[in-house]
């Protein structure tokens, strides 16, 4: 049936061609945007996720200007500390040079203290965008990483960048919980006069022919010829042992017995003594050092601020420890803090005992003084390089302290260089895997919203076509009405 009124070739042909029209500009649109999912009514599930990839990439833009400026500051960082340690090496030159005899020590302290002065210099300046890390002691975060979990929640990641304070102050001490118990001084007073060890010789009225060996430090005597009593023997022994000449130690007799003194400060001495026949016993197997010590806790832990102080005679030496410093750094402090006072007749040492315990010794070859040790919590740090401005090398005394202590300075300077340099490394690392992981979000972006060029371009001329004869086959739809004209001729 045949209908002027209703078309129904020309209906179909119309929605083909409305259809085509309406793929061709989704094409068109690809065309032109380079997206196969440029807005959400595209493809909303995909759309969502592009977005939120989208978003990600931005902030890792962000996360790699941080990481580009924290790895400048640590950069910078690192290269000052490696300047500071090779001052400090020139430093230990000037003091090793010190140690001779016949050397202008004036002169020589003078090039110390301008390089101690360039030293402080480098610490002051070395920092970057307002930031230096080499004073103070609080850590500085770098922002590293967003971290998506499967939740959708999002979480920061950062780069702990450890302070490494190189300035020079002495810190301040604490008003808080005792810490005394943690050092222990060995003796109220640090004597002059050394220890002793008896050599007593067992009655005998008559000792001829008999041969005394005596041991001491390693070195033998042996007393032989005699003639009288054990009182004789004595005698004749503690010449024999005077004899040897040997550094710090001397013997004297009193009737039946030799005292052996040893004045020898951070050193032990064995004794040991065989008769052939007429007896004699040693009162010590060991003469102990002549200093006196300051023991350290194996148990308890040192805290920033923690400090501890040695008083000698009236003069009271503090250290208050740094962050991630041990007993050890604590003795080492205090030893820098006891030489630079500069005290008549005082050395130190830091020796590690049999059970791990740090030992500051403190010797005294003048007049008895008095020894006491105290600790409290709550004070300011001292700078890692504390006791650089002590350093003097003008008197023998001082000269030989700095030669122990430029190694304690130069030893921090070296761990400060290679935790920045740790900590830099770590951070170009990190930049790199940051700048990877964007080009893969931006990959994976464009693997699911980028339009396939290839494919669209063909589709675009297969709807032009489409589209041609869409619109001839409705020209032909709309021309069937007239055929019924004929009907009424």
């Amino acid at each position: 049936m045949s209908s002027l009124l209703t078309n129904t070739s020309a209906m179909v042909a119309l929605q083909t061609l409305k259809t085509i029209n309406t793929d061709l500009g989704k094409t068109q649109s690809e065309i032109s945007t380079g997206k196969s999912v440029a807005t959400s009514k595209d493809n909303s599930a995909i759309f969502a996720i592009s977005k939120v990839m989208e978003s990600d990439v931005a902030g890792f833009k962000a996360i790699s200007d941080s990481l580009s400026l924290g790895e400048s500051a640590v950069s910078l960082a690192r290269q000052a500390t490696e300047t500071v340690t090779d001052l400090l090496t020139d430093i230990k030159g000037k003091v090793v040079a010190s140690q001779a005899e016949n050397v202008d020590r004036s002169k020589i302290q003078t090039d110390i203290s301008a390089l101690r002065d360039q030293i402080t210099s480098i610490v002051g300046a070395a920092q970057f965008n307002g930031m230096n890390l080499l004073q103070g002691t609080e850590d500085v975060n770098i922002l590293s990483s967003l971290d998506r979990s499967s939740d959708g929640s999002v979480n920061a990641s950062n780069i702990t960048v450890n302070r490494q304070d190189l300035s020079s102050g002495a810190g301040s001490y604490g008003t808080g919980t005792s810490l005394t118990p943690n050092a222990t001084s060995s003796s109220a007073t640090i004597s002059a006069t050394g220890n002793t060890s008896d050599l007593t010789i067992a009655a005998a009225a008559d000792v001829s022919g008999d041969t005394f060996d005596i041991t001491i430090a390693g070195t033998s005597v042996s007393v032989t010829g005699l003639t009288g009593d054990q009182d004789a023997a004595a005698t004749a022994i503690s010449a024999a042992i005077n004899a040897l000449g040997l550094e710090g130690i001397s013997a004297s007799s009193v009737t039946d017995t030799v005292t052996i003194s040893s004045a020898r400060a951070f050193e032990d001495v064995g004794v040991a003594a065989t008769s052939g026949g007429t007896g004699i016993t040693v009162s010590a197997a060991t003469i102990g050092e002549r200093a006196e010590n300051v023991t350290f806790s194996t148990s308890a832990n040192v805290n920033e601020g923690d400090g501890y102080k040695v008083t000698v005679g009236t003069d009271e030496f503090t250290y208050v420890a740094g962050k991630g410093e041990n007993f050890e750094d604590v003795a080492n402090g205090l030893k820098t803090a006891i030489d630079a006072g500069g005290l008549a007749g005082i050395t130190t040492r830091v020796a590690i005992g049999s059970s791990g315990e740090a030992i500051l010794k403190v010797d005294n070859s003048g007049a008895d003084v008095a020894l006491a040790s105290a600790g409290a919590a709550g004070g300011d740090a001292s700078g890692g390089l504390f006791g650089l401005d002590g350093i003097d090398v003008t008197t023998n005394q001082g000269a030989d302290a700095a030669l122990a202590n430029i190694e304690v300075l130069i030893e921090s300077s070296i761990d400060a260089a290679a935790s920045f340099g740790s900590s830099q490394s770590r951070i170009e690392t990190q930049n790199s895997f940051v700048s990877k992981l964007t080009d893969s979000l931006k990959a994976g972006i464009g693997s699911l919203v980028d339009a396939n060029m290839e494919e669209t371009s063909a589709r675009l001329q297969a709807l032009q076509v489409q589209q041609q004869l869409g619109v001839q086959a409705l020209s032909i739809a709309n021309q069937a009405p007239q055929s019924l004209l004929s009907l009424f001729r």
